[in-house]
């Protein structure tokens, strides 16, 4: 993030230690540092550590070492921060903060294991109350880091892609779109092409301007181009927000004056004819030493959100308010639910109660993280880290939403010299669906189904099957529903089902086998004793399915048919048979099937079964038309005997009406 810290607030709660070895270079170098030119003052501290050379020049090797790991870590350059602050450690550097900033920068590259490890390595050497919130970051930052050990791998929904129309050569960040019509995204860039010649010295590159995007009537986003008007000057301008009228915009503009550290401001700029005015401060206070920066309004215009470093704050840069209709008497901090004593920056007001903010100070993958608050009844903040890869270990920060769960954001990932890019964001639309095929009994596609789907959300959709009997319909997550297929000619069949919670893409499968209305259908899995009318325990799945038929389809009587195979006598059978087809209606009418509803008939082994399409699937040695009949069997095998007989043991329904009255 190797410009933002100019138009942000600057956190200096370590300790700038005076050496002992002199000379006009180094003296230099501290000026250079102290007045925030990072830039300029590790270019100036290398050449001081290359020609510290000798034995006794170890200890001063060593601190500047330590001053180099200062400026690269200012100038997010994590590697070289880590390479730097271990030549600190390895030369004997006194302080050890140099752990602690070890563990930062460490953690930045995403060296978790060996983050924890520094971190841990600065808490044993720190016992003094005075460096507690140097401690608080450090457990903070072994919090992250053993975070992203168990997440590893672990990613939200979110599509993340470099939004490369939109990125230079430098830092491109902090988007924001214009309006609600979302097709101006206006940002800061460091590009070659802004204004003035002069590289900074805090940075190397030269100073941000504000540029904007803007989409062609046919929603493709163009290059971007220089806002028009005075706004854009040779100092450094960006991080914008606007008013809902978009009349107005606050921006953060670093003023550099000779000999003197960057003073970060807010301003505003008003628009007339596509025309920014040059930027004018906007006073918050009356304090002129803090800091001030990343301006965003509220949804309904009534407050600016903003990051500041003044007094009264948890420590580093906080998140504060103040009402644009009224400042006098509204200025407020956010509060502990939100600010640490790392840095809380570049916040996002989405609605009065959703808030999305940058942080270095909540526990996280590395760098600044961006996360989502949430405001509660009690007047507290729900946070939350928004996970990768909208996160990651190097800084990411600035986020603006557009439609939905799409927008941008700024990120260094992925860049060694710090620089920031802008990249995209979309949570793609879950895809939930169920899919299924409408059968009958013999496993064949039913004409003309009819399925509906009914939910407890107050969805009701409707759809007709495919000719090959196949549906599908999208589902929402977490809805329970009820599912009816029907056709003419057939029984209705009914599903429930409850969709997952998961944020994932998932895929139902039901399937619905209806009964036909005008031939007999076989009842699978009833099964009886032997010789004996009783019903077996494993045949109650069967009959409790059979009654829920007789629940959907409320105007249909039924003739519940039982059938025995060729062995023993005529009239044994008959009596066999109509005893038990009584046992199946004495089973339906306990569950509460009206009686007026069913008949019991027993046909004995008069009425052999035809073999259908699925029985002969299932029995290809039975050709389809063939009706075992006693003479047929004679002829067969010992085996196929035994499979004859057992088909033609069952139990069937008939349709009988479909006028019953209940």
């Amino acid at each position: 993030m190797k410009k933002i810290f100019i138009l942000s607030l600057i956190l200096c709660f370590f300790v700038v230690l005076t050496t002992s070895c002199g000379g006009a270079k180094l003296a230099t170098a501290n000026e250079q540092y102290d007045r925030g030119e990072y830039f300029d003052a590790q270019k100036t501290y290398r050449k001081i550590y290359n020609k510290l050379t000798k034995r006794e020049e170890r200890s001063q090797r060593g601190v500047v070492a330590y001053k180099l790991g200062l400026c690269y870590d200012k100038l997010n350059q994590s590697a070289r921060a880590s390479a730097a602050f271990q030549n600190a450690i390895r030369y004997e550097y006194p302080d050890s903060t140099a752990y602690l900033l070890l563990g930062k920068s460490l953690q930045a590259e995403g060296k978790y294991s060996t983050a924890i490890n520094a971190y841990e390595k600065y808490l044993s050497y720190t016992v003094s109350p005075a460096n507690e919130k140097q401690r608080k970051f450090a457990e903070t930052g072994i919090a992250g880091c053993r975070i992203s050990l168990a997440k590893k791998g672990d990613k939200t929904r979110y599509v993340v892609k470099n939004a490369k129309l939109f990125n230079s050569r430098r830092s491109d960040y902090a988007p924001m779109f214009f309006d609600k019509n979302y097709d101006k995204l206006y940002f800061t860039t460091t590009s070659e092409k802004v204004k003035g010649d002069k590289k900074s010295e805090i940075t190397g590159m030269k100073n941000g301007d504000i540029w904007v995007a803007s989409k062609n009537e046919q929603g493709e986003w163009q290059r971007p181009e220089p806002v028009e008007g005075e706004l854009n000057t040779d100092f450094d301008e960006g991080i914008v927000s606007f008013s809902p009228d978009g009349s107005t915009m606050y921006l953060t503009k670093a003023r550099r004056e000779p000999n003197a550290s960057t003073s970060v401001e807010i301003f505003t700029s008003t628009r007339s004819d596509a025309q920014w005015s040059a930027a004018q401060k906007y006073e918050i206070t009356a304090d002129t030493v803090s800091c001030y920066g990343h301006p965003a309004v509220s949804p309904d215009g009534n407050w600016l959100y903003f990051s500041s470093d003044m007094p009264g704050g948890s420590g580093g840069k906080d998140l504060w308010r103040v009402n644009l209709k009224e400042k006098q008497g509204t200025l407020e901090n956010l509060g502990e639910f939100i600010n640490t004593p790392g840095d809380e920056e570049f916040p996002y007001v989405r609605e009065d109660s959703i808030l999305y903010f940058a942080s270095n100070g909540h526990p996280g993958y590395g760098g600044l993280d961006i996360f989502r608050a949430k405001l509660t009844p009690s007047g507290g903040w729900l946070i939350e880290n928004m996970g990768q890869p909208i996160n990651s270990s190097s800084d990411d920060f600035g986020i603006t939403f557009g439609k939905g769960e799409s927008g941008f954001f700024s990120s260094n990932r992925g860049d060694g010299r710090g620089y920031d890019h802008i990249y995209s964001f979309e949570l793609p639309d879950l895809k939930i669906m169920i899919t299924g095929w409408v059968l009958d009994k013999d496993e064949e596609p039913v004409p003309n189904a009819v399925i509906r789907i009914v939910g407890n959300d107050g969805s009701n959709q409707k759809e007709v099957a495919r000719n090959d009997g196949s549906f599908k319909f999208p589902l929402k997550r977490g809805v329970s529903y009820v599912m009816m297929a029907g056709a003419k000619g057939y029984l209705n069949g009914k599903q429930e089902f409850t969709s997952d919670t998961a944020e994932e893409d998932a895929e139902y499968s039901v399937d619905f086998i209806l009964a036909s209305i005008n031939k007999p259908v076989v009842i699978e899995n009833i099964f009886y004793d032997y010789d004996k009318a009783s019903l077996r325990p494993e045949s109650k799945q069967a009959l409790d399915e059979m009654a829920q038929i007789m629940r959907d389809n409320p105007n249909i009587t039924i003739e519940m048919a039982s059938h025995t195979d060729r062995h023993g006598g005529d009239v044994y059978n008959m009596n066999l048979s109509q005893r038990r087809a009584q046992s199946v209606i004495d089973y339906l009418i306990s569950v509460g099937i009206s009686k007026d509803r069913l008949q019991a008939q027993g046909y004995g082994k008069s009425r052999p079964k035809k073999i259908t399409k699925k029985l002969n699937r299932e029995y290809p040695q039975f050709e389809e038309g063939t009706v075992l009949t006693p003479e047929f069997i004679e002829t067969l095998s010992e085996e196929d005997k035994d499979a004859a007989d057992q088909i033609n043991r069952r139990t069937e329904f008939q349709v009988l009406s479909t006028d019953y009255i209940y």
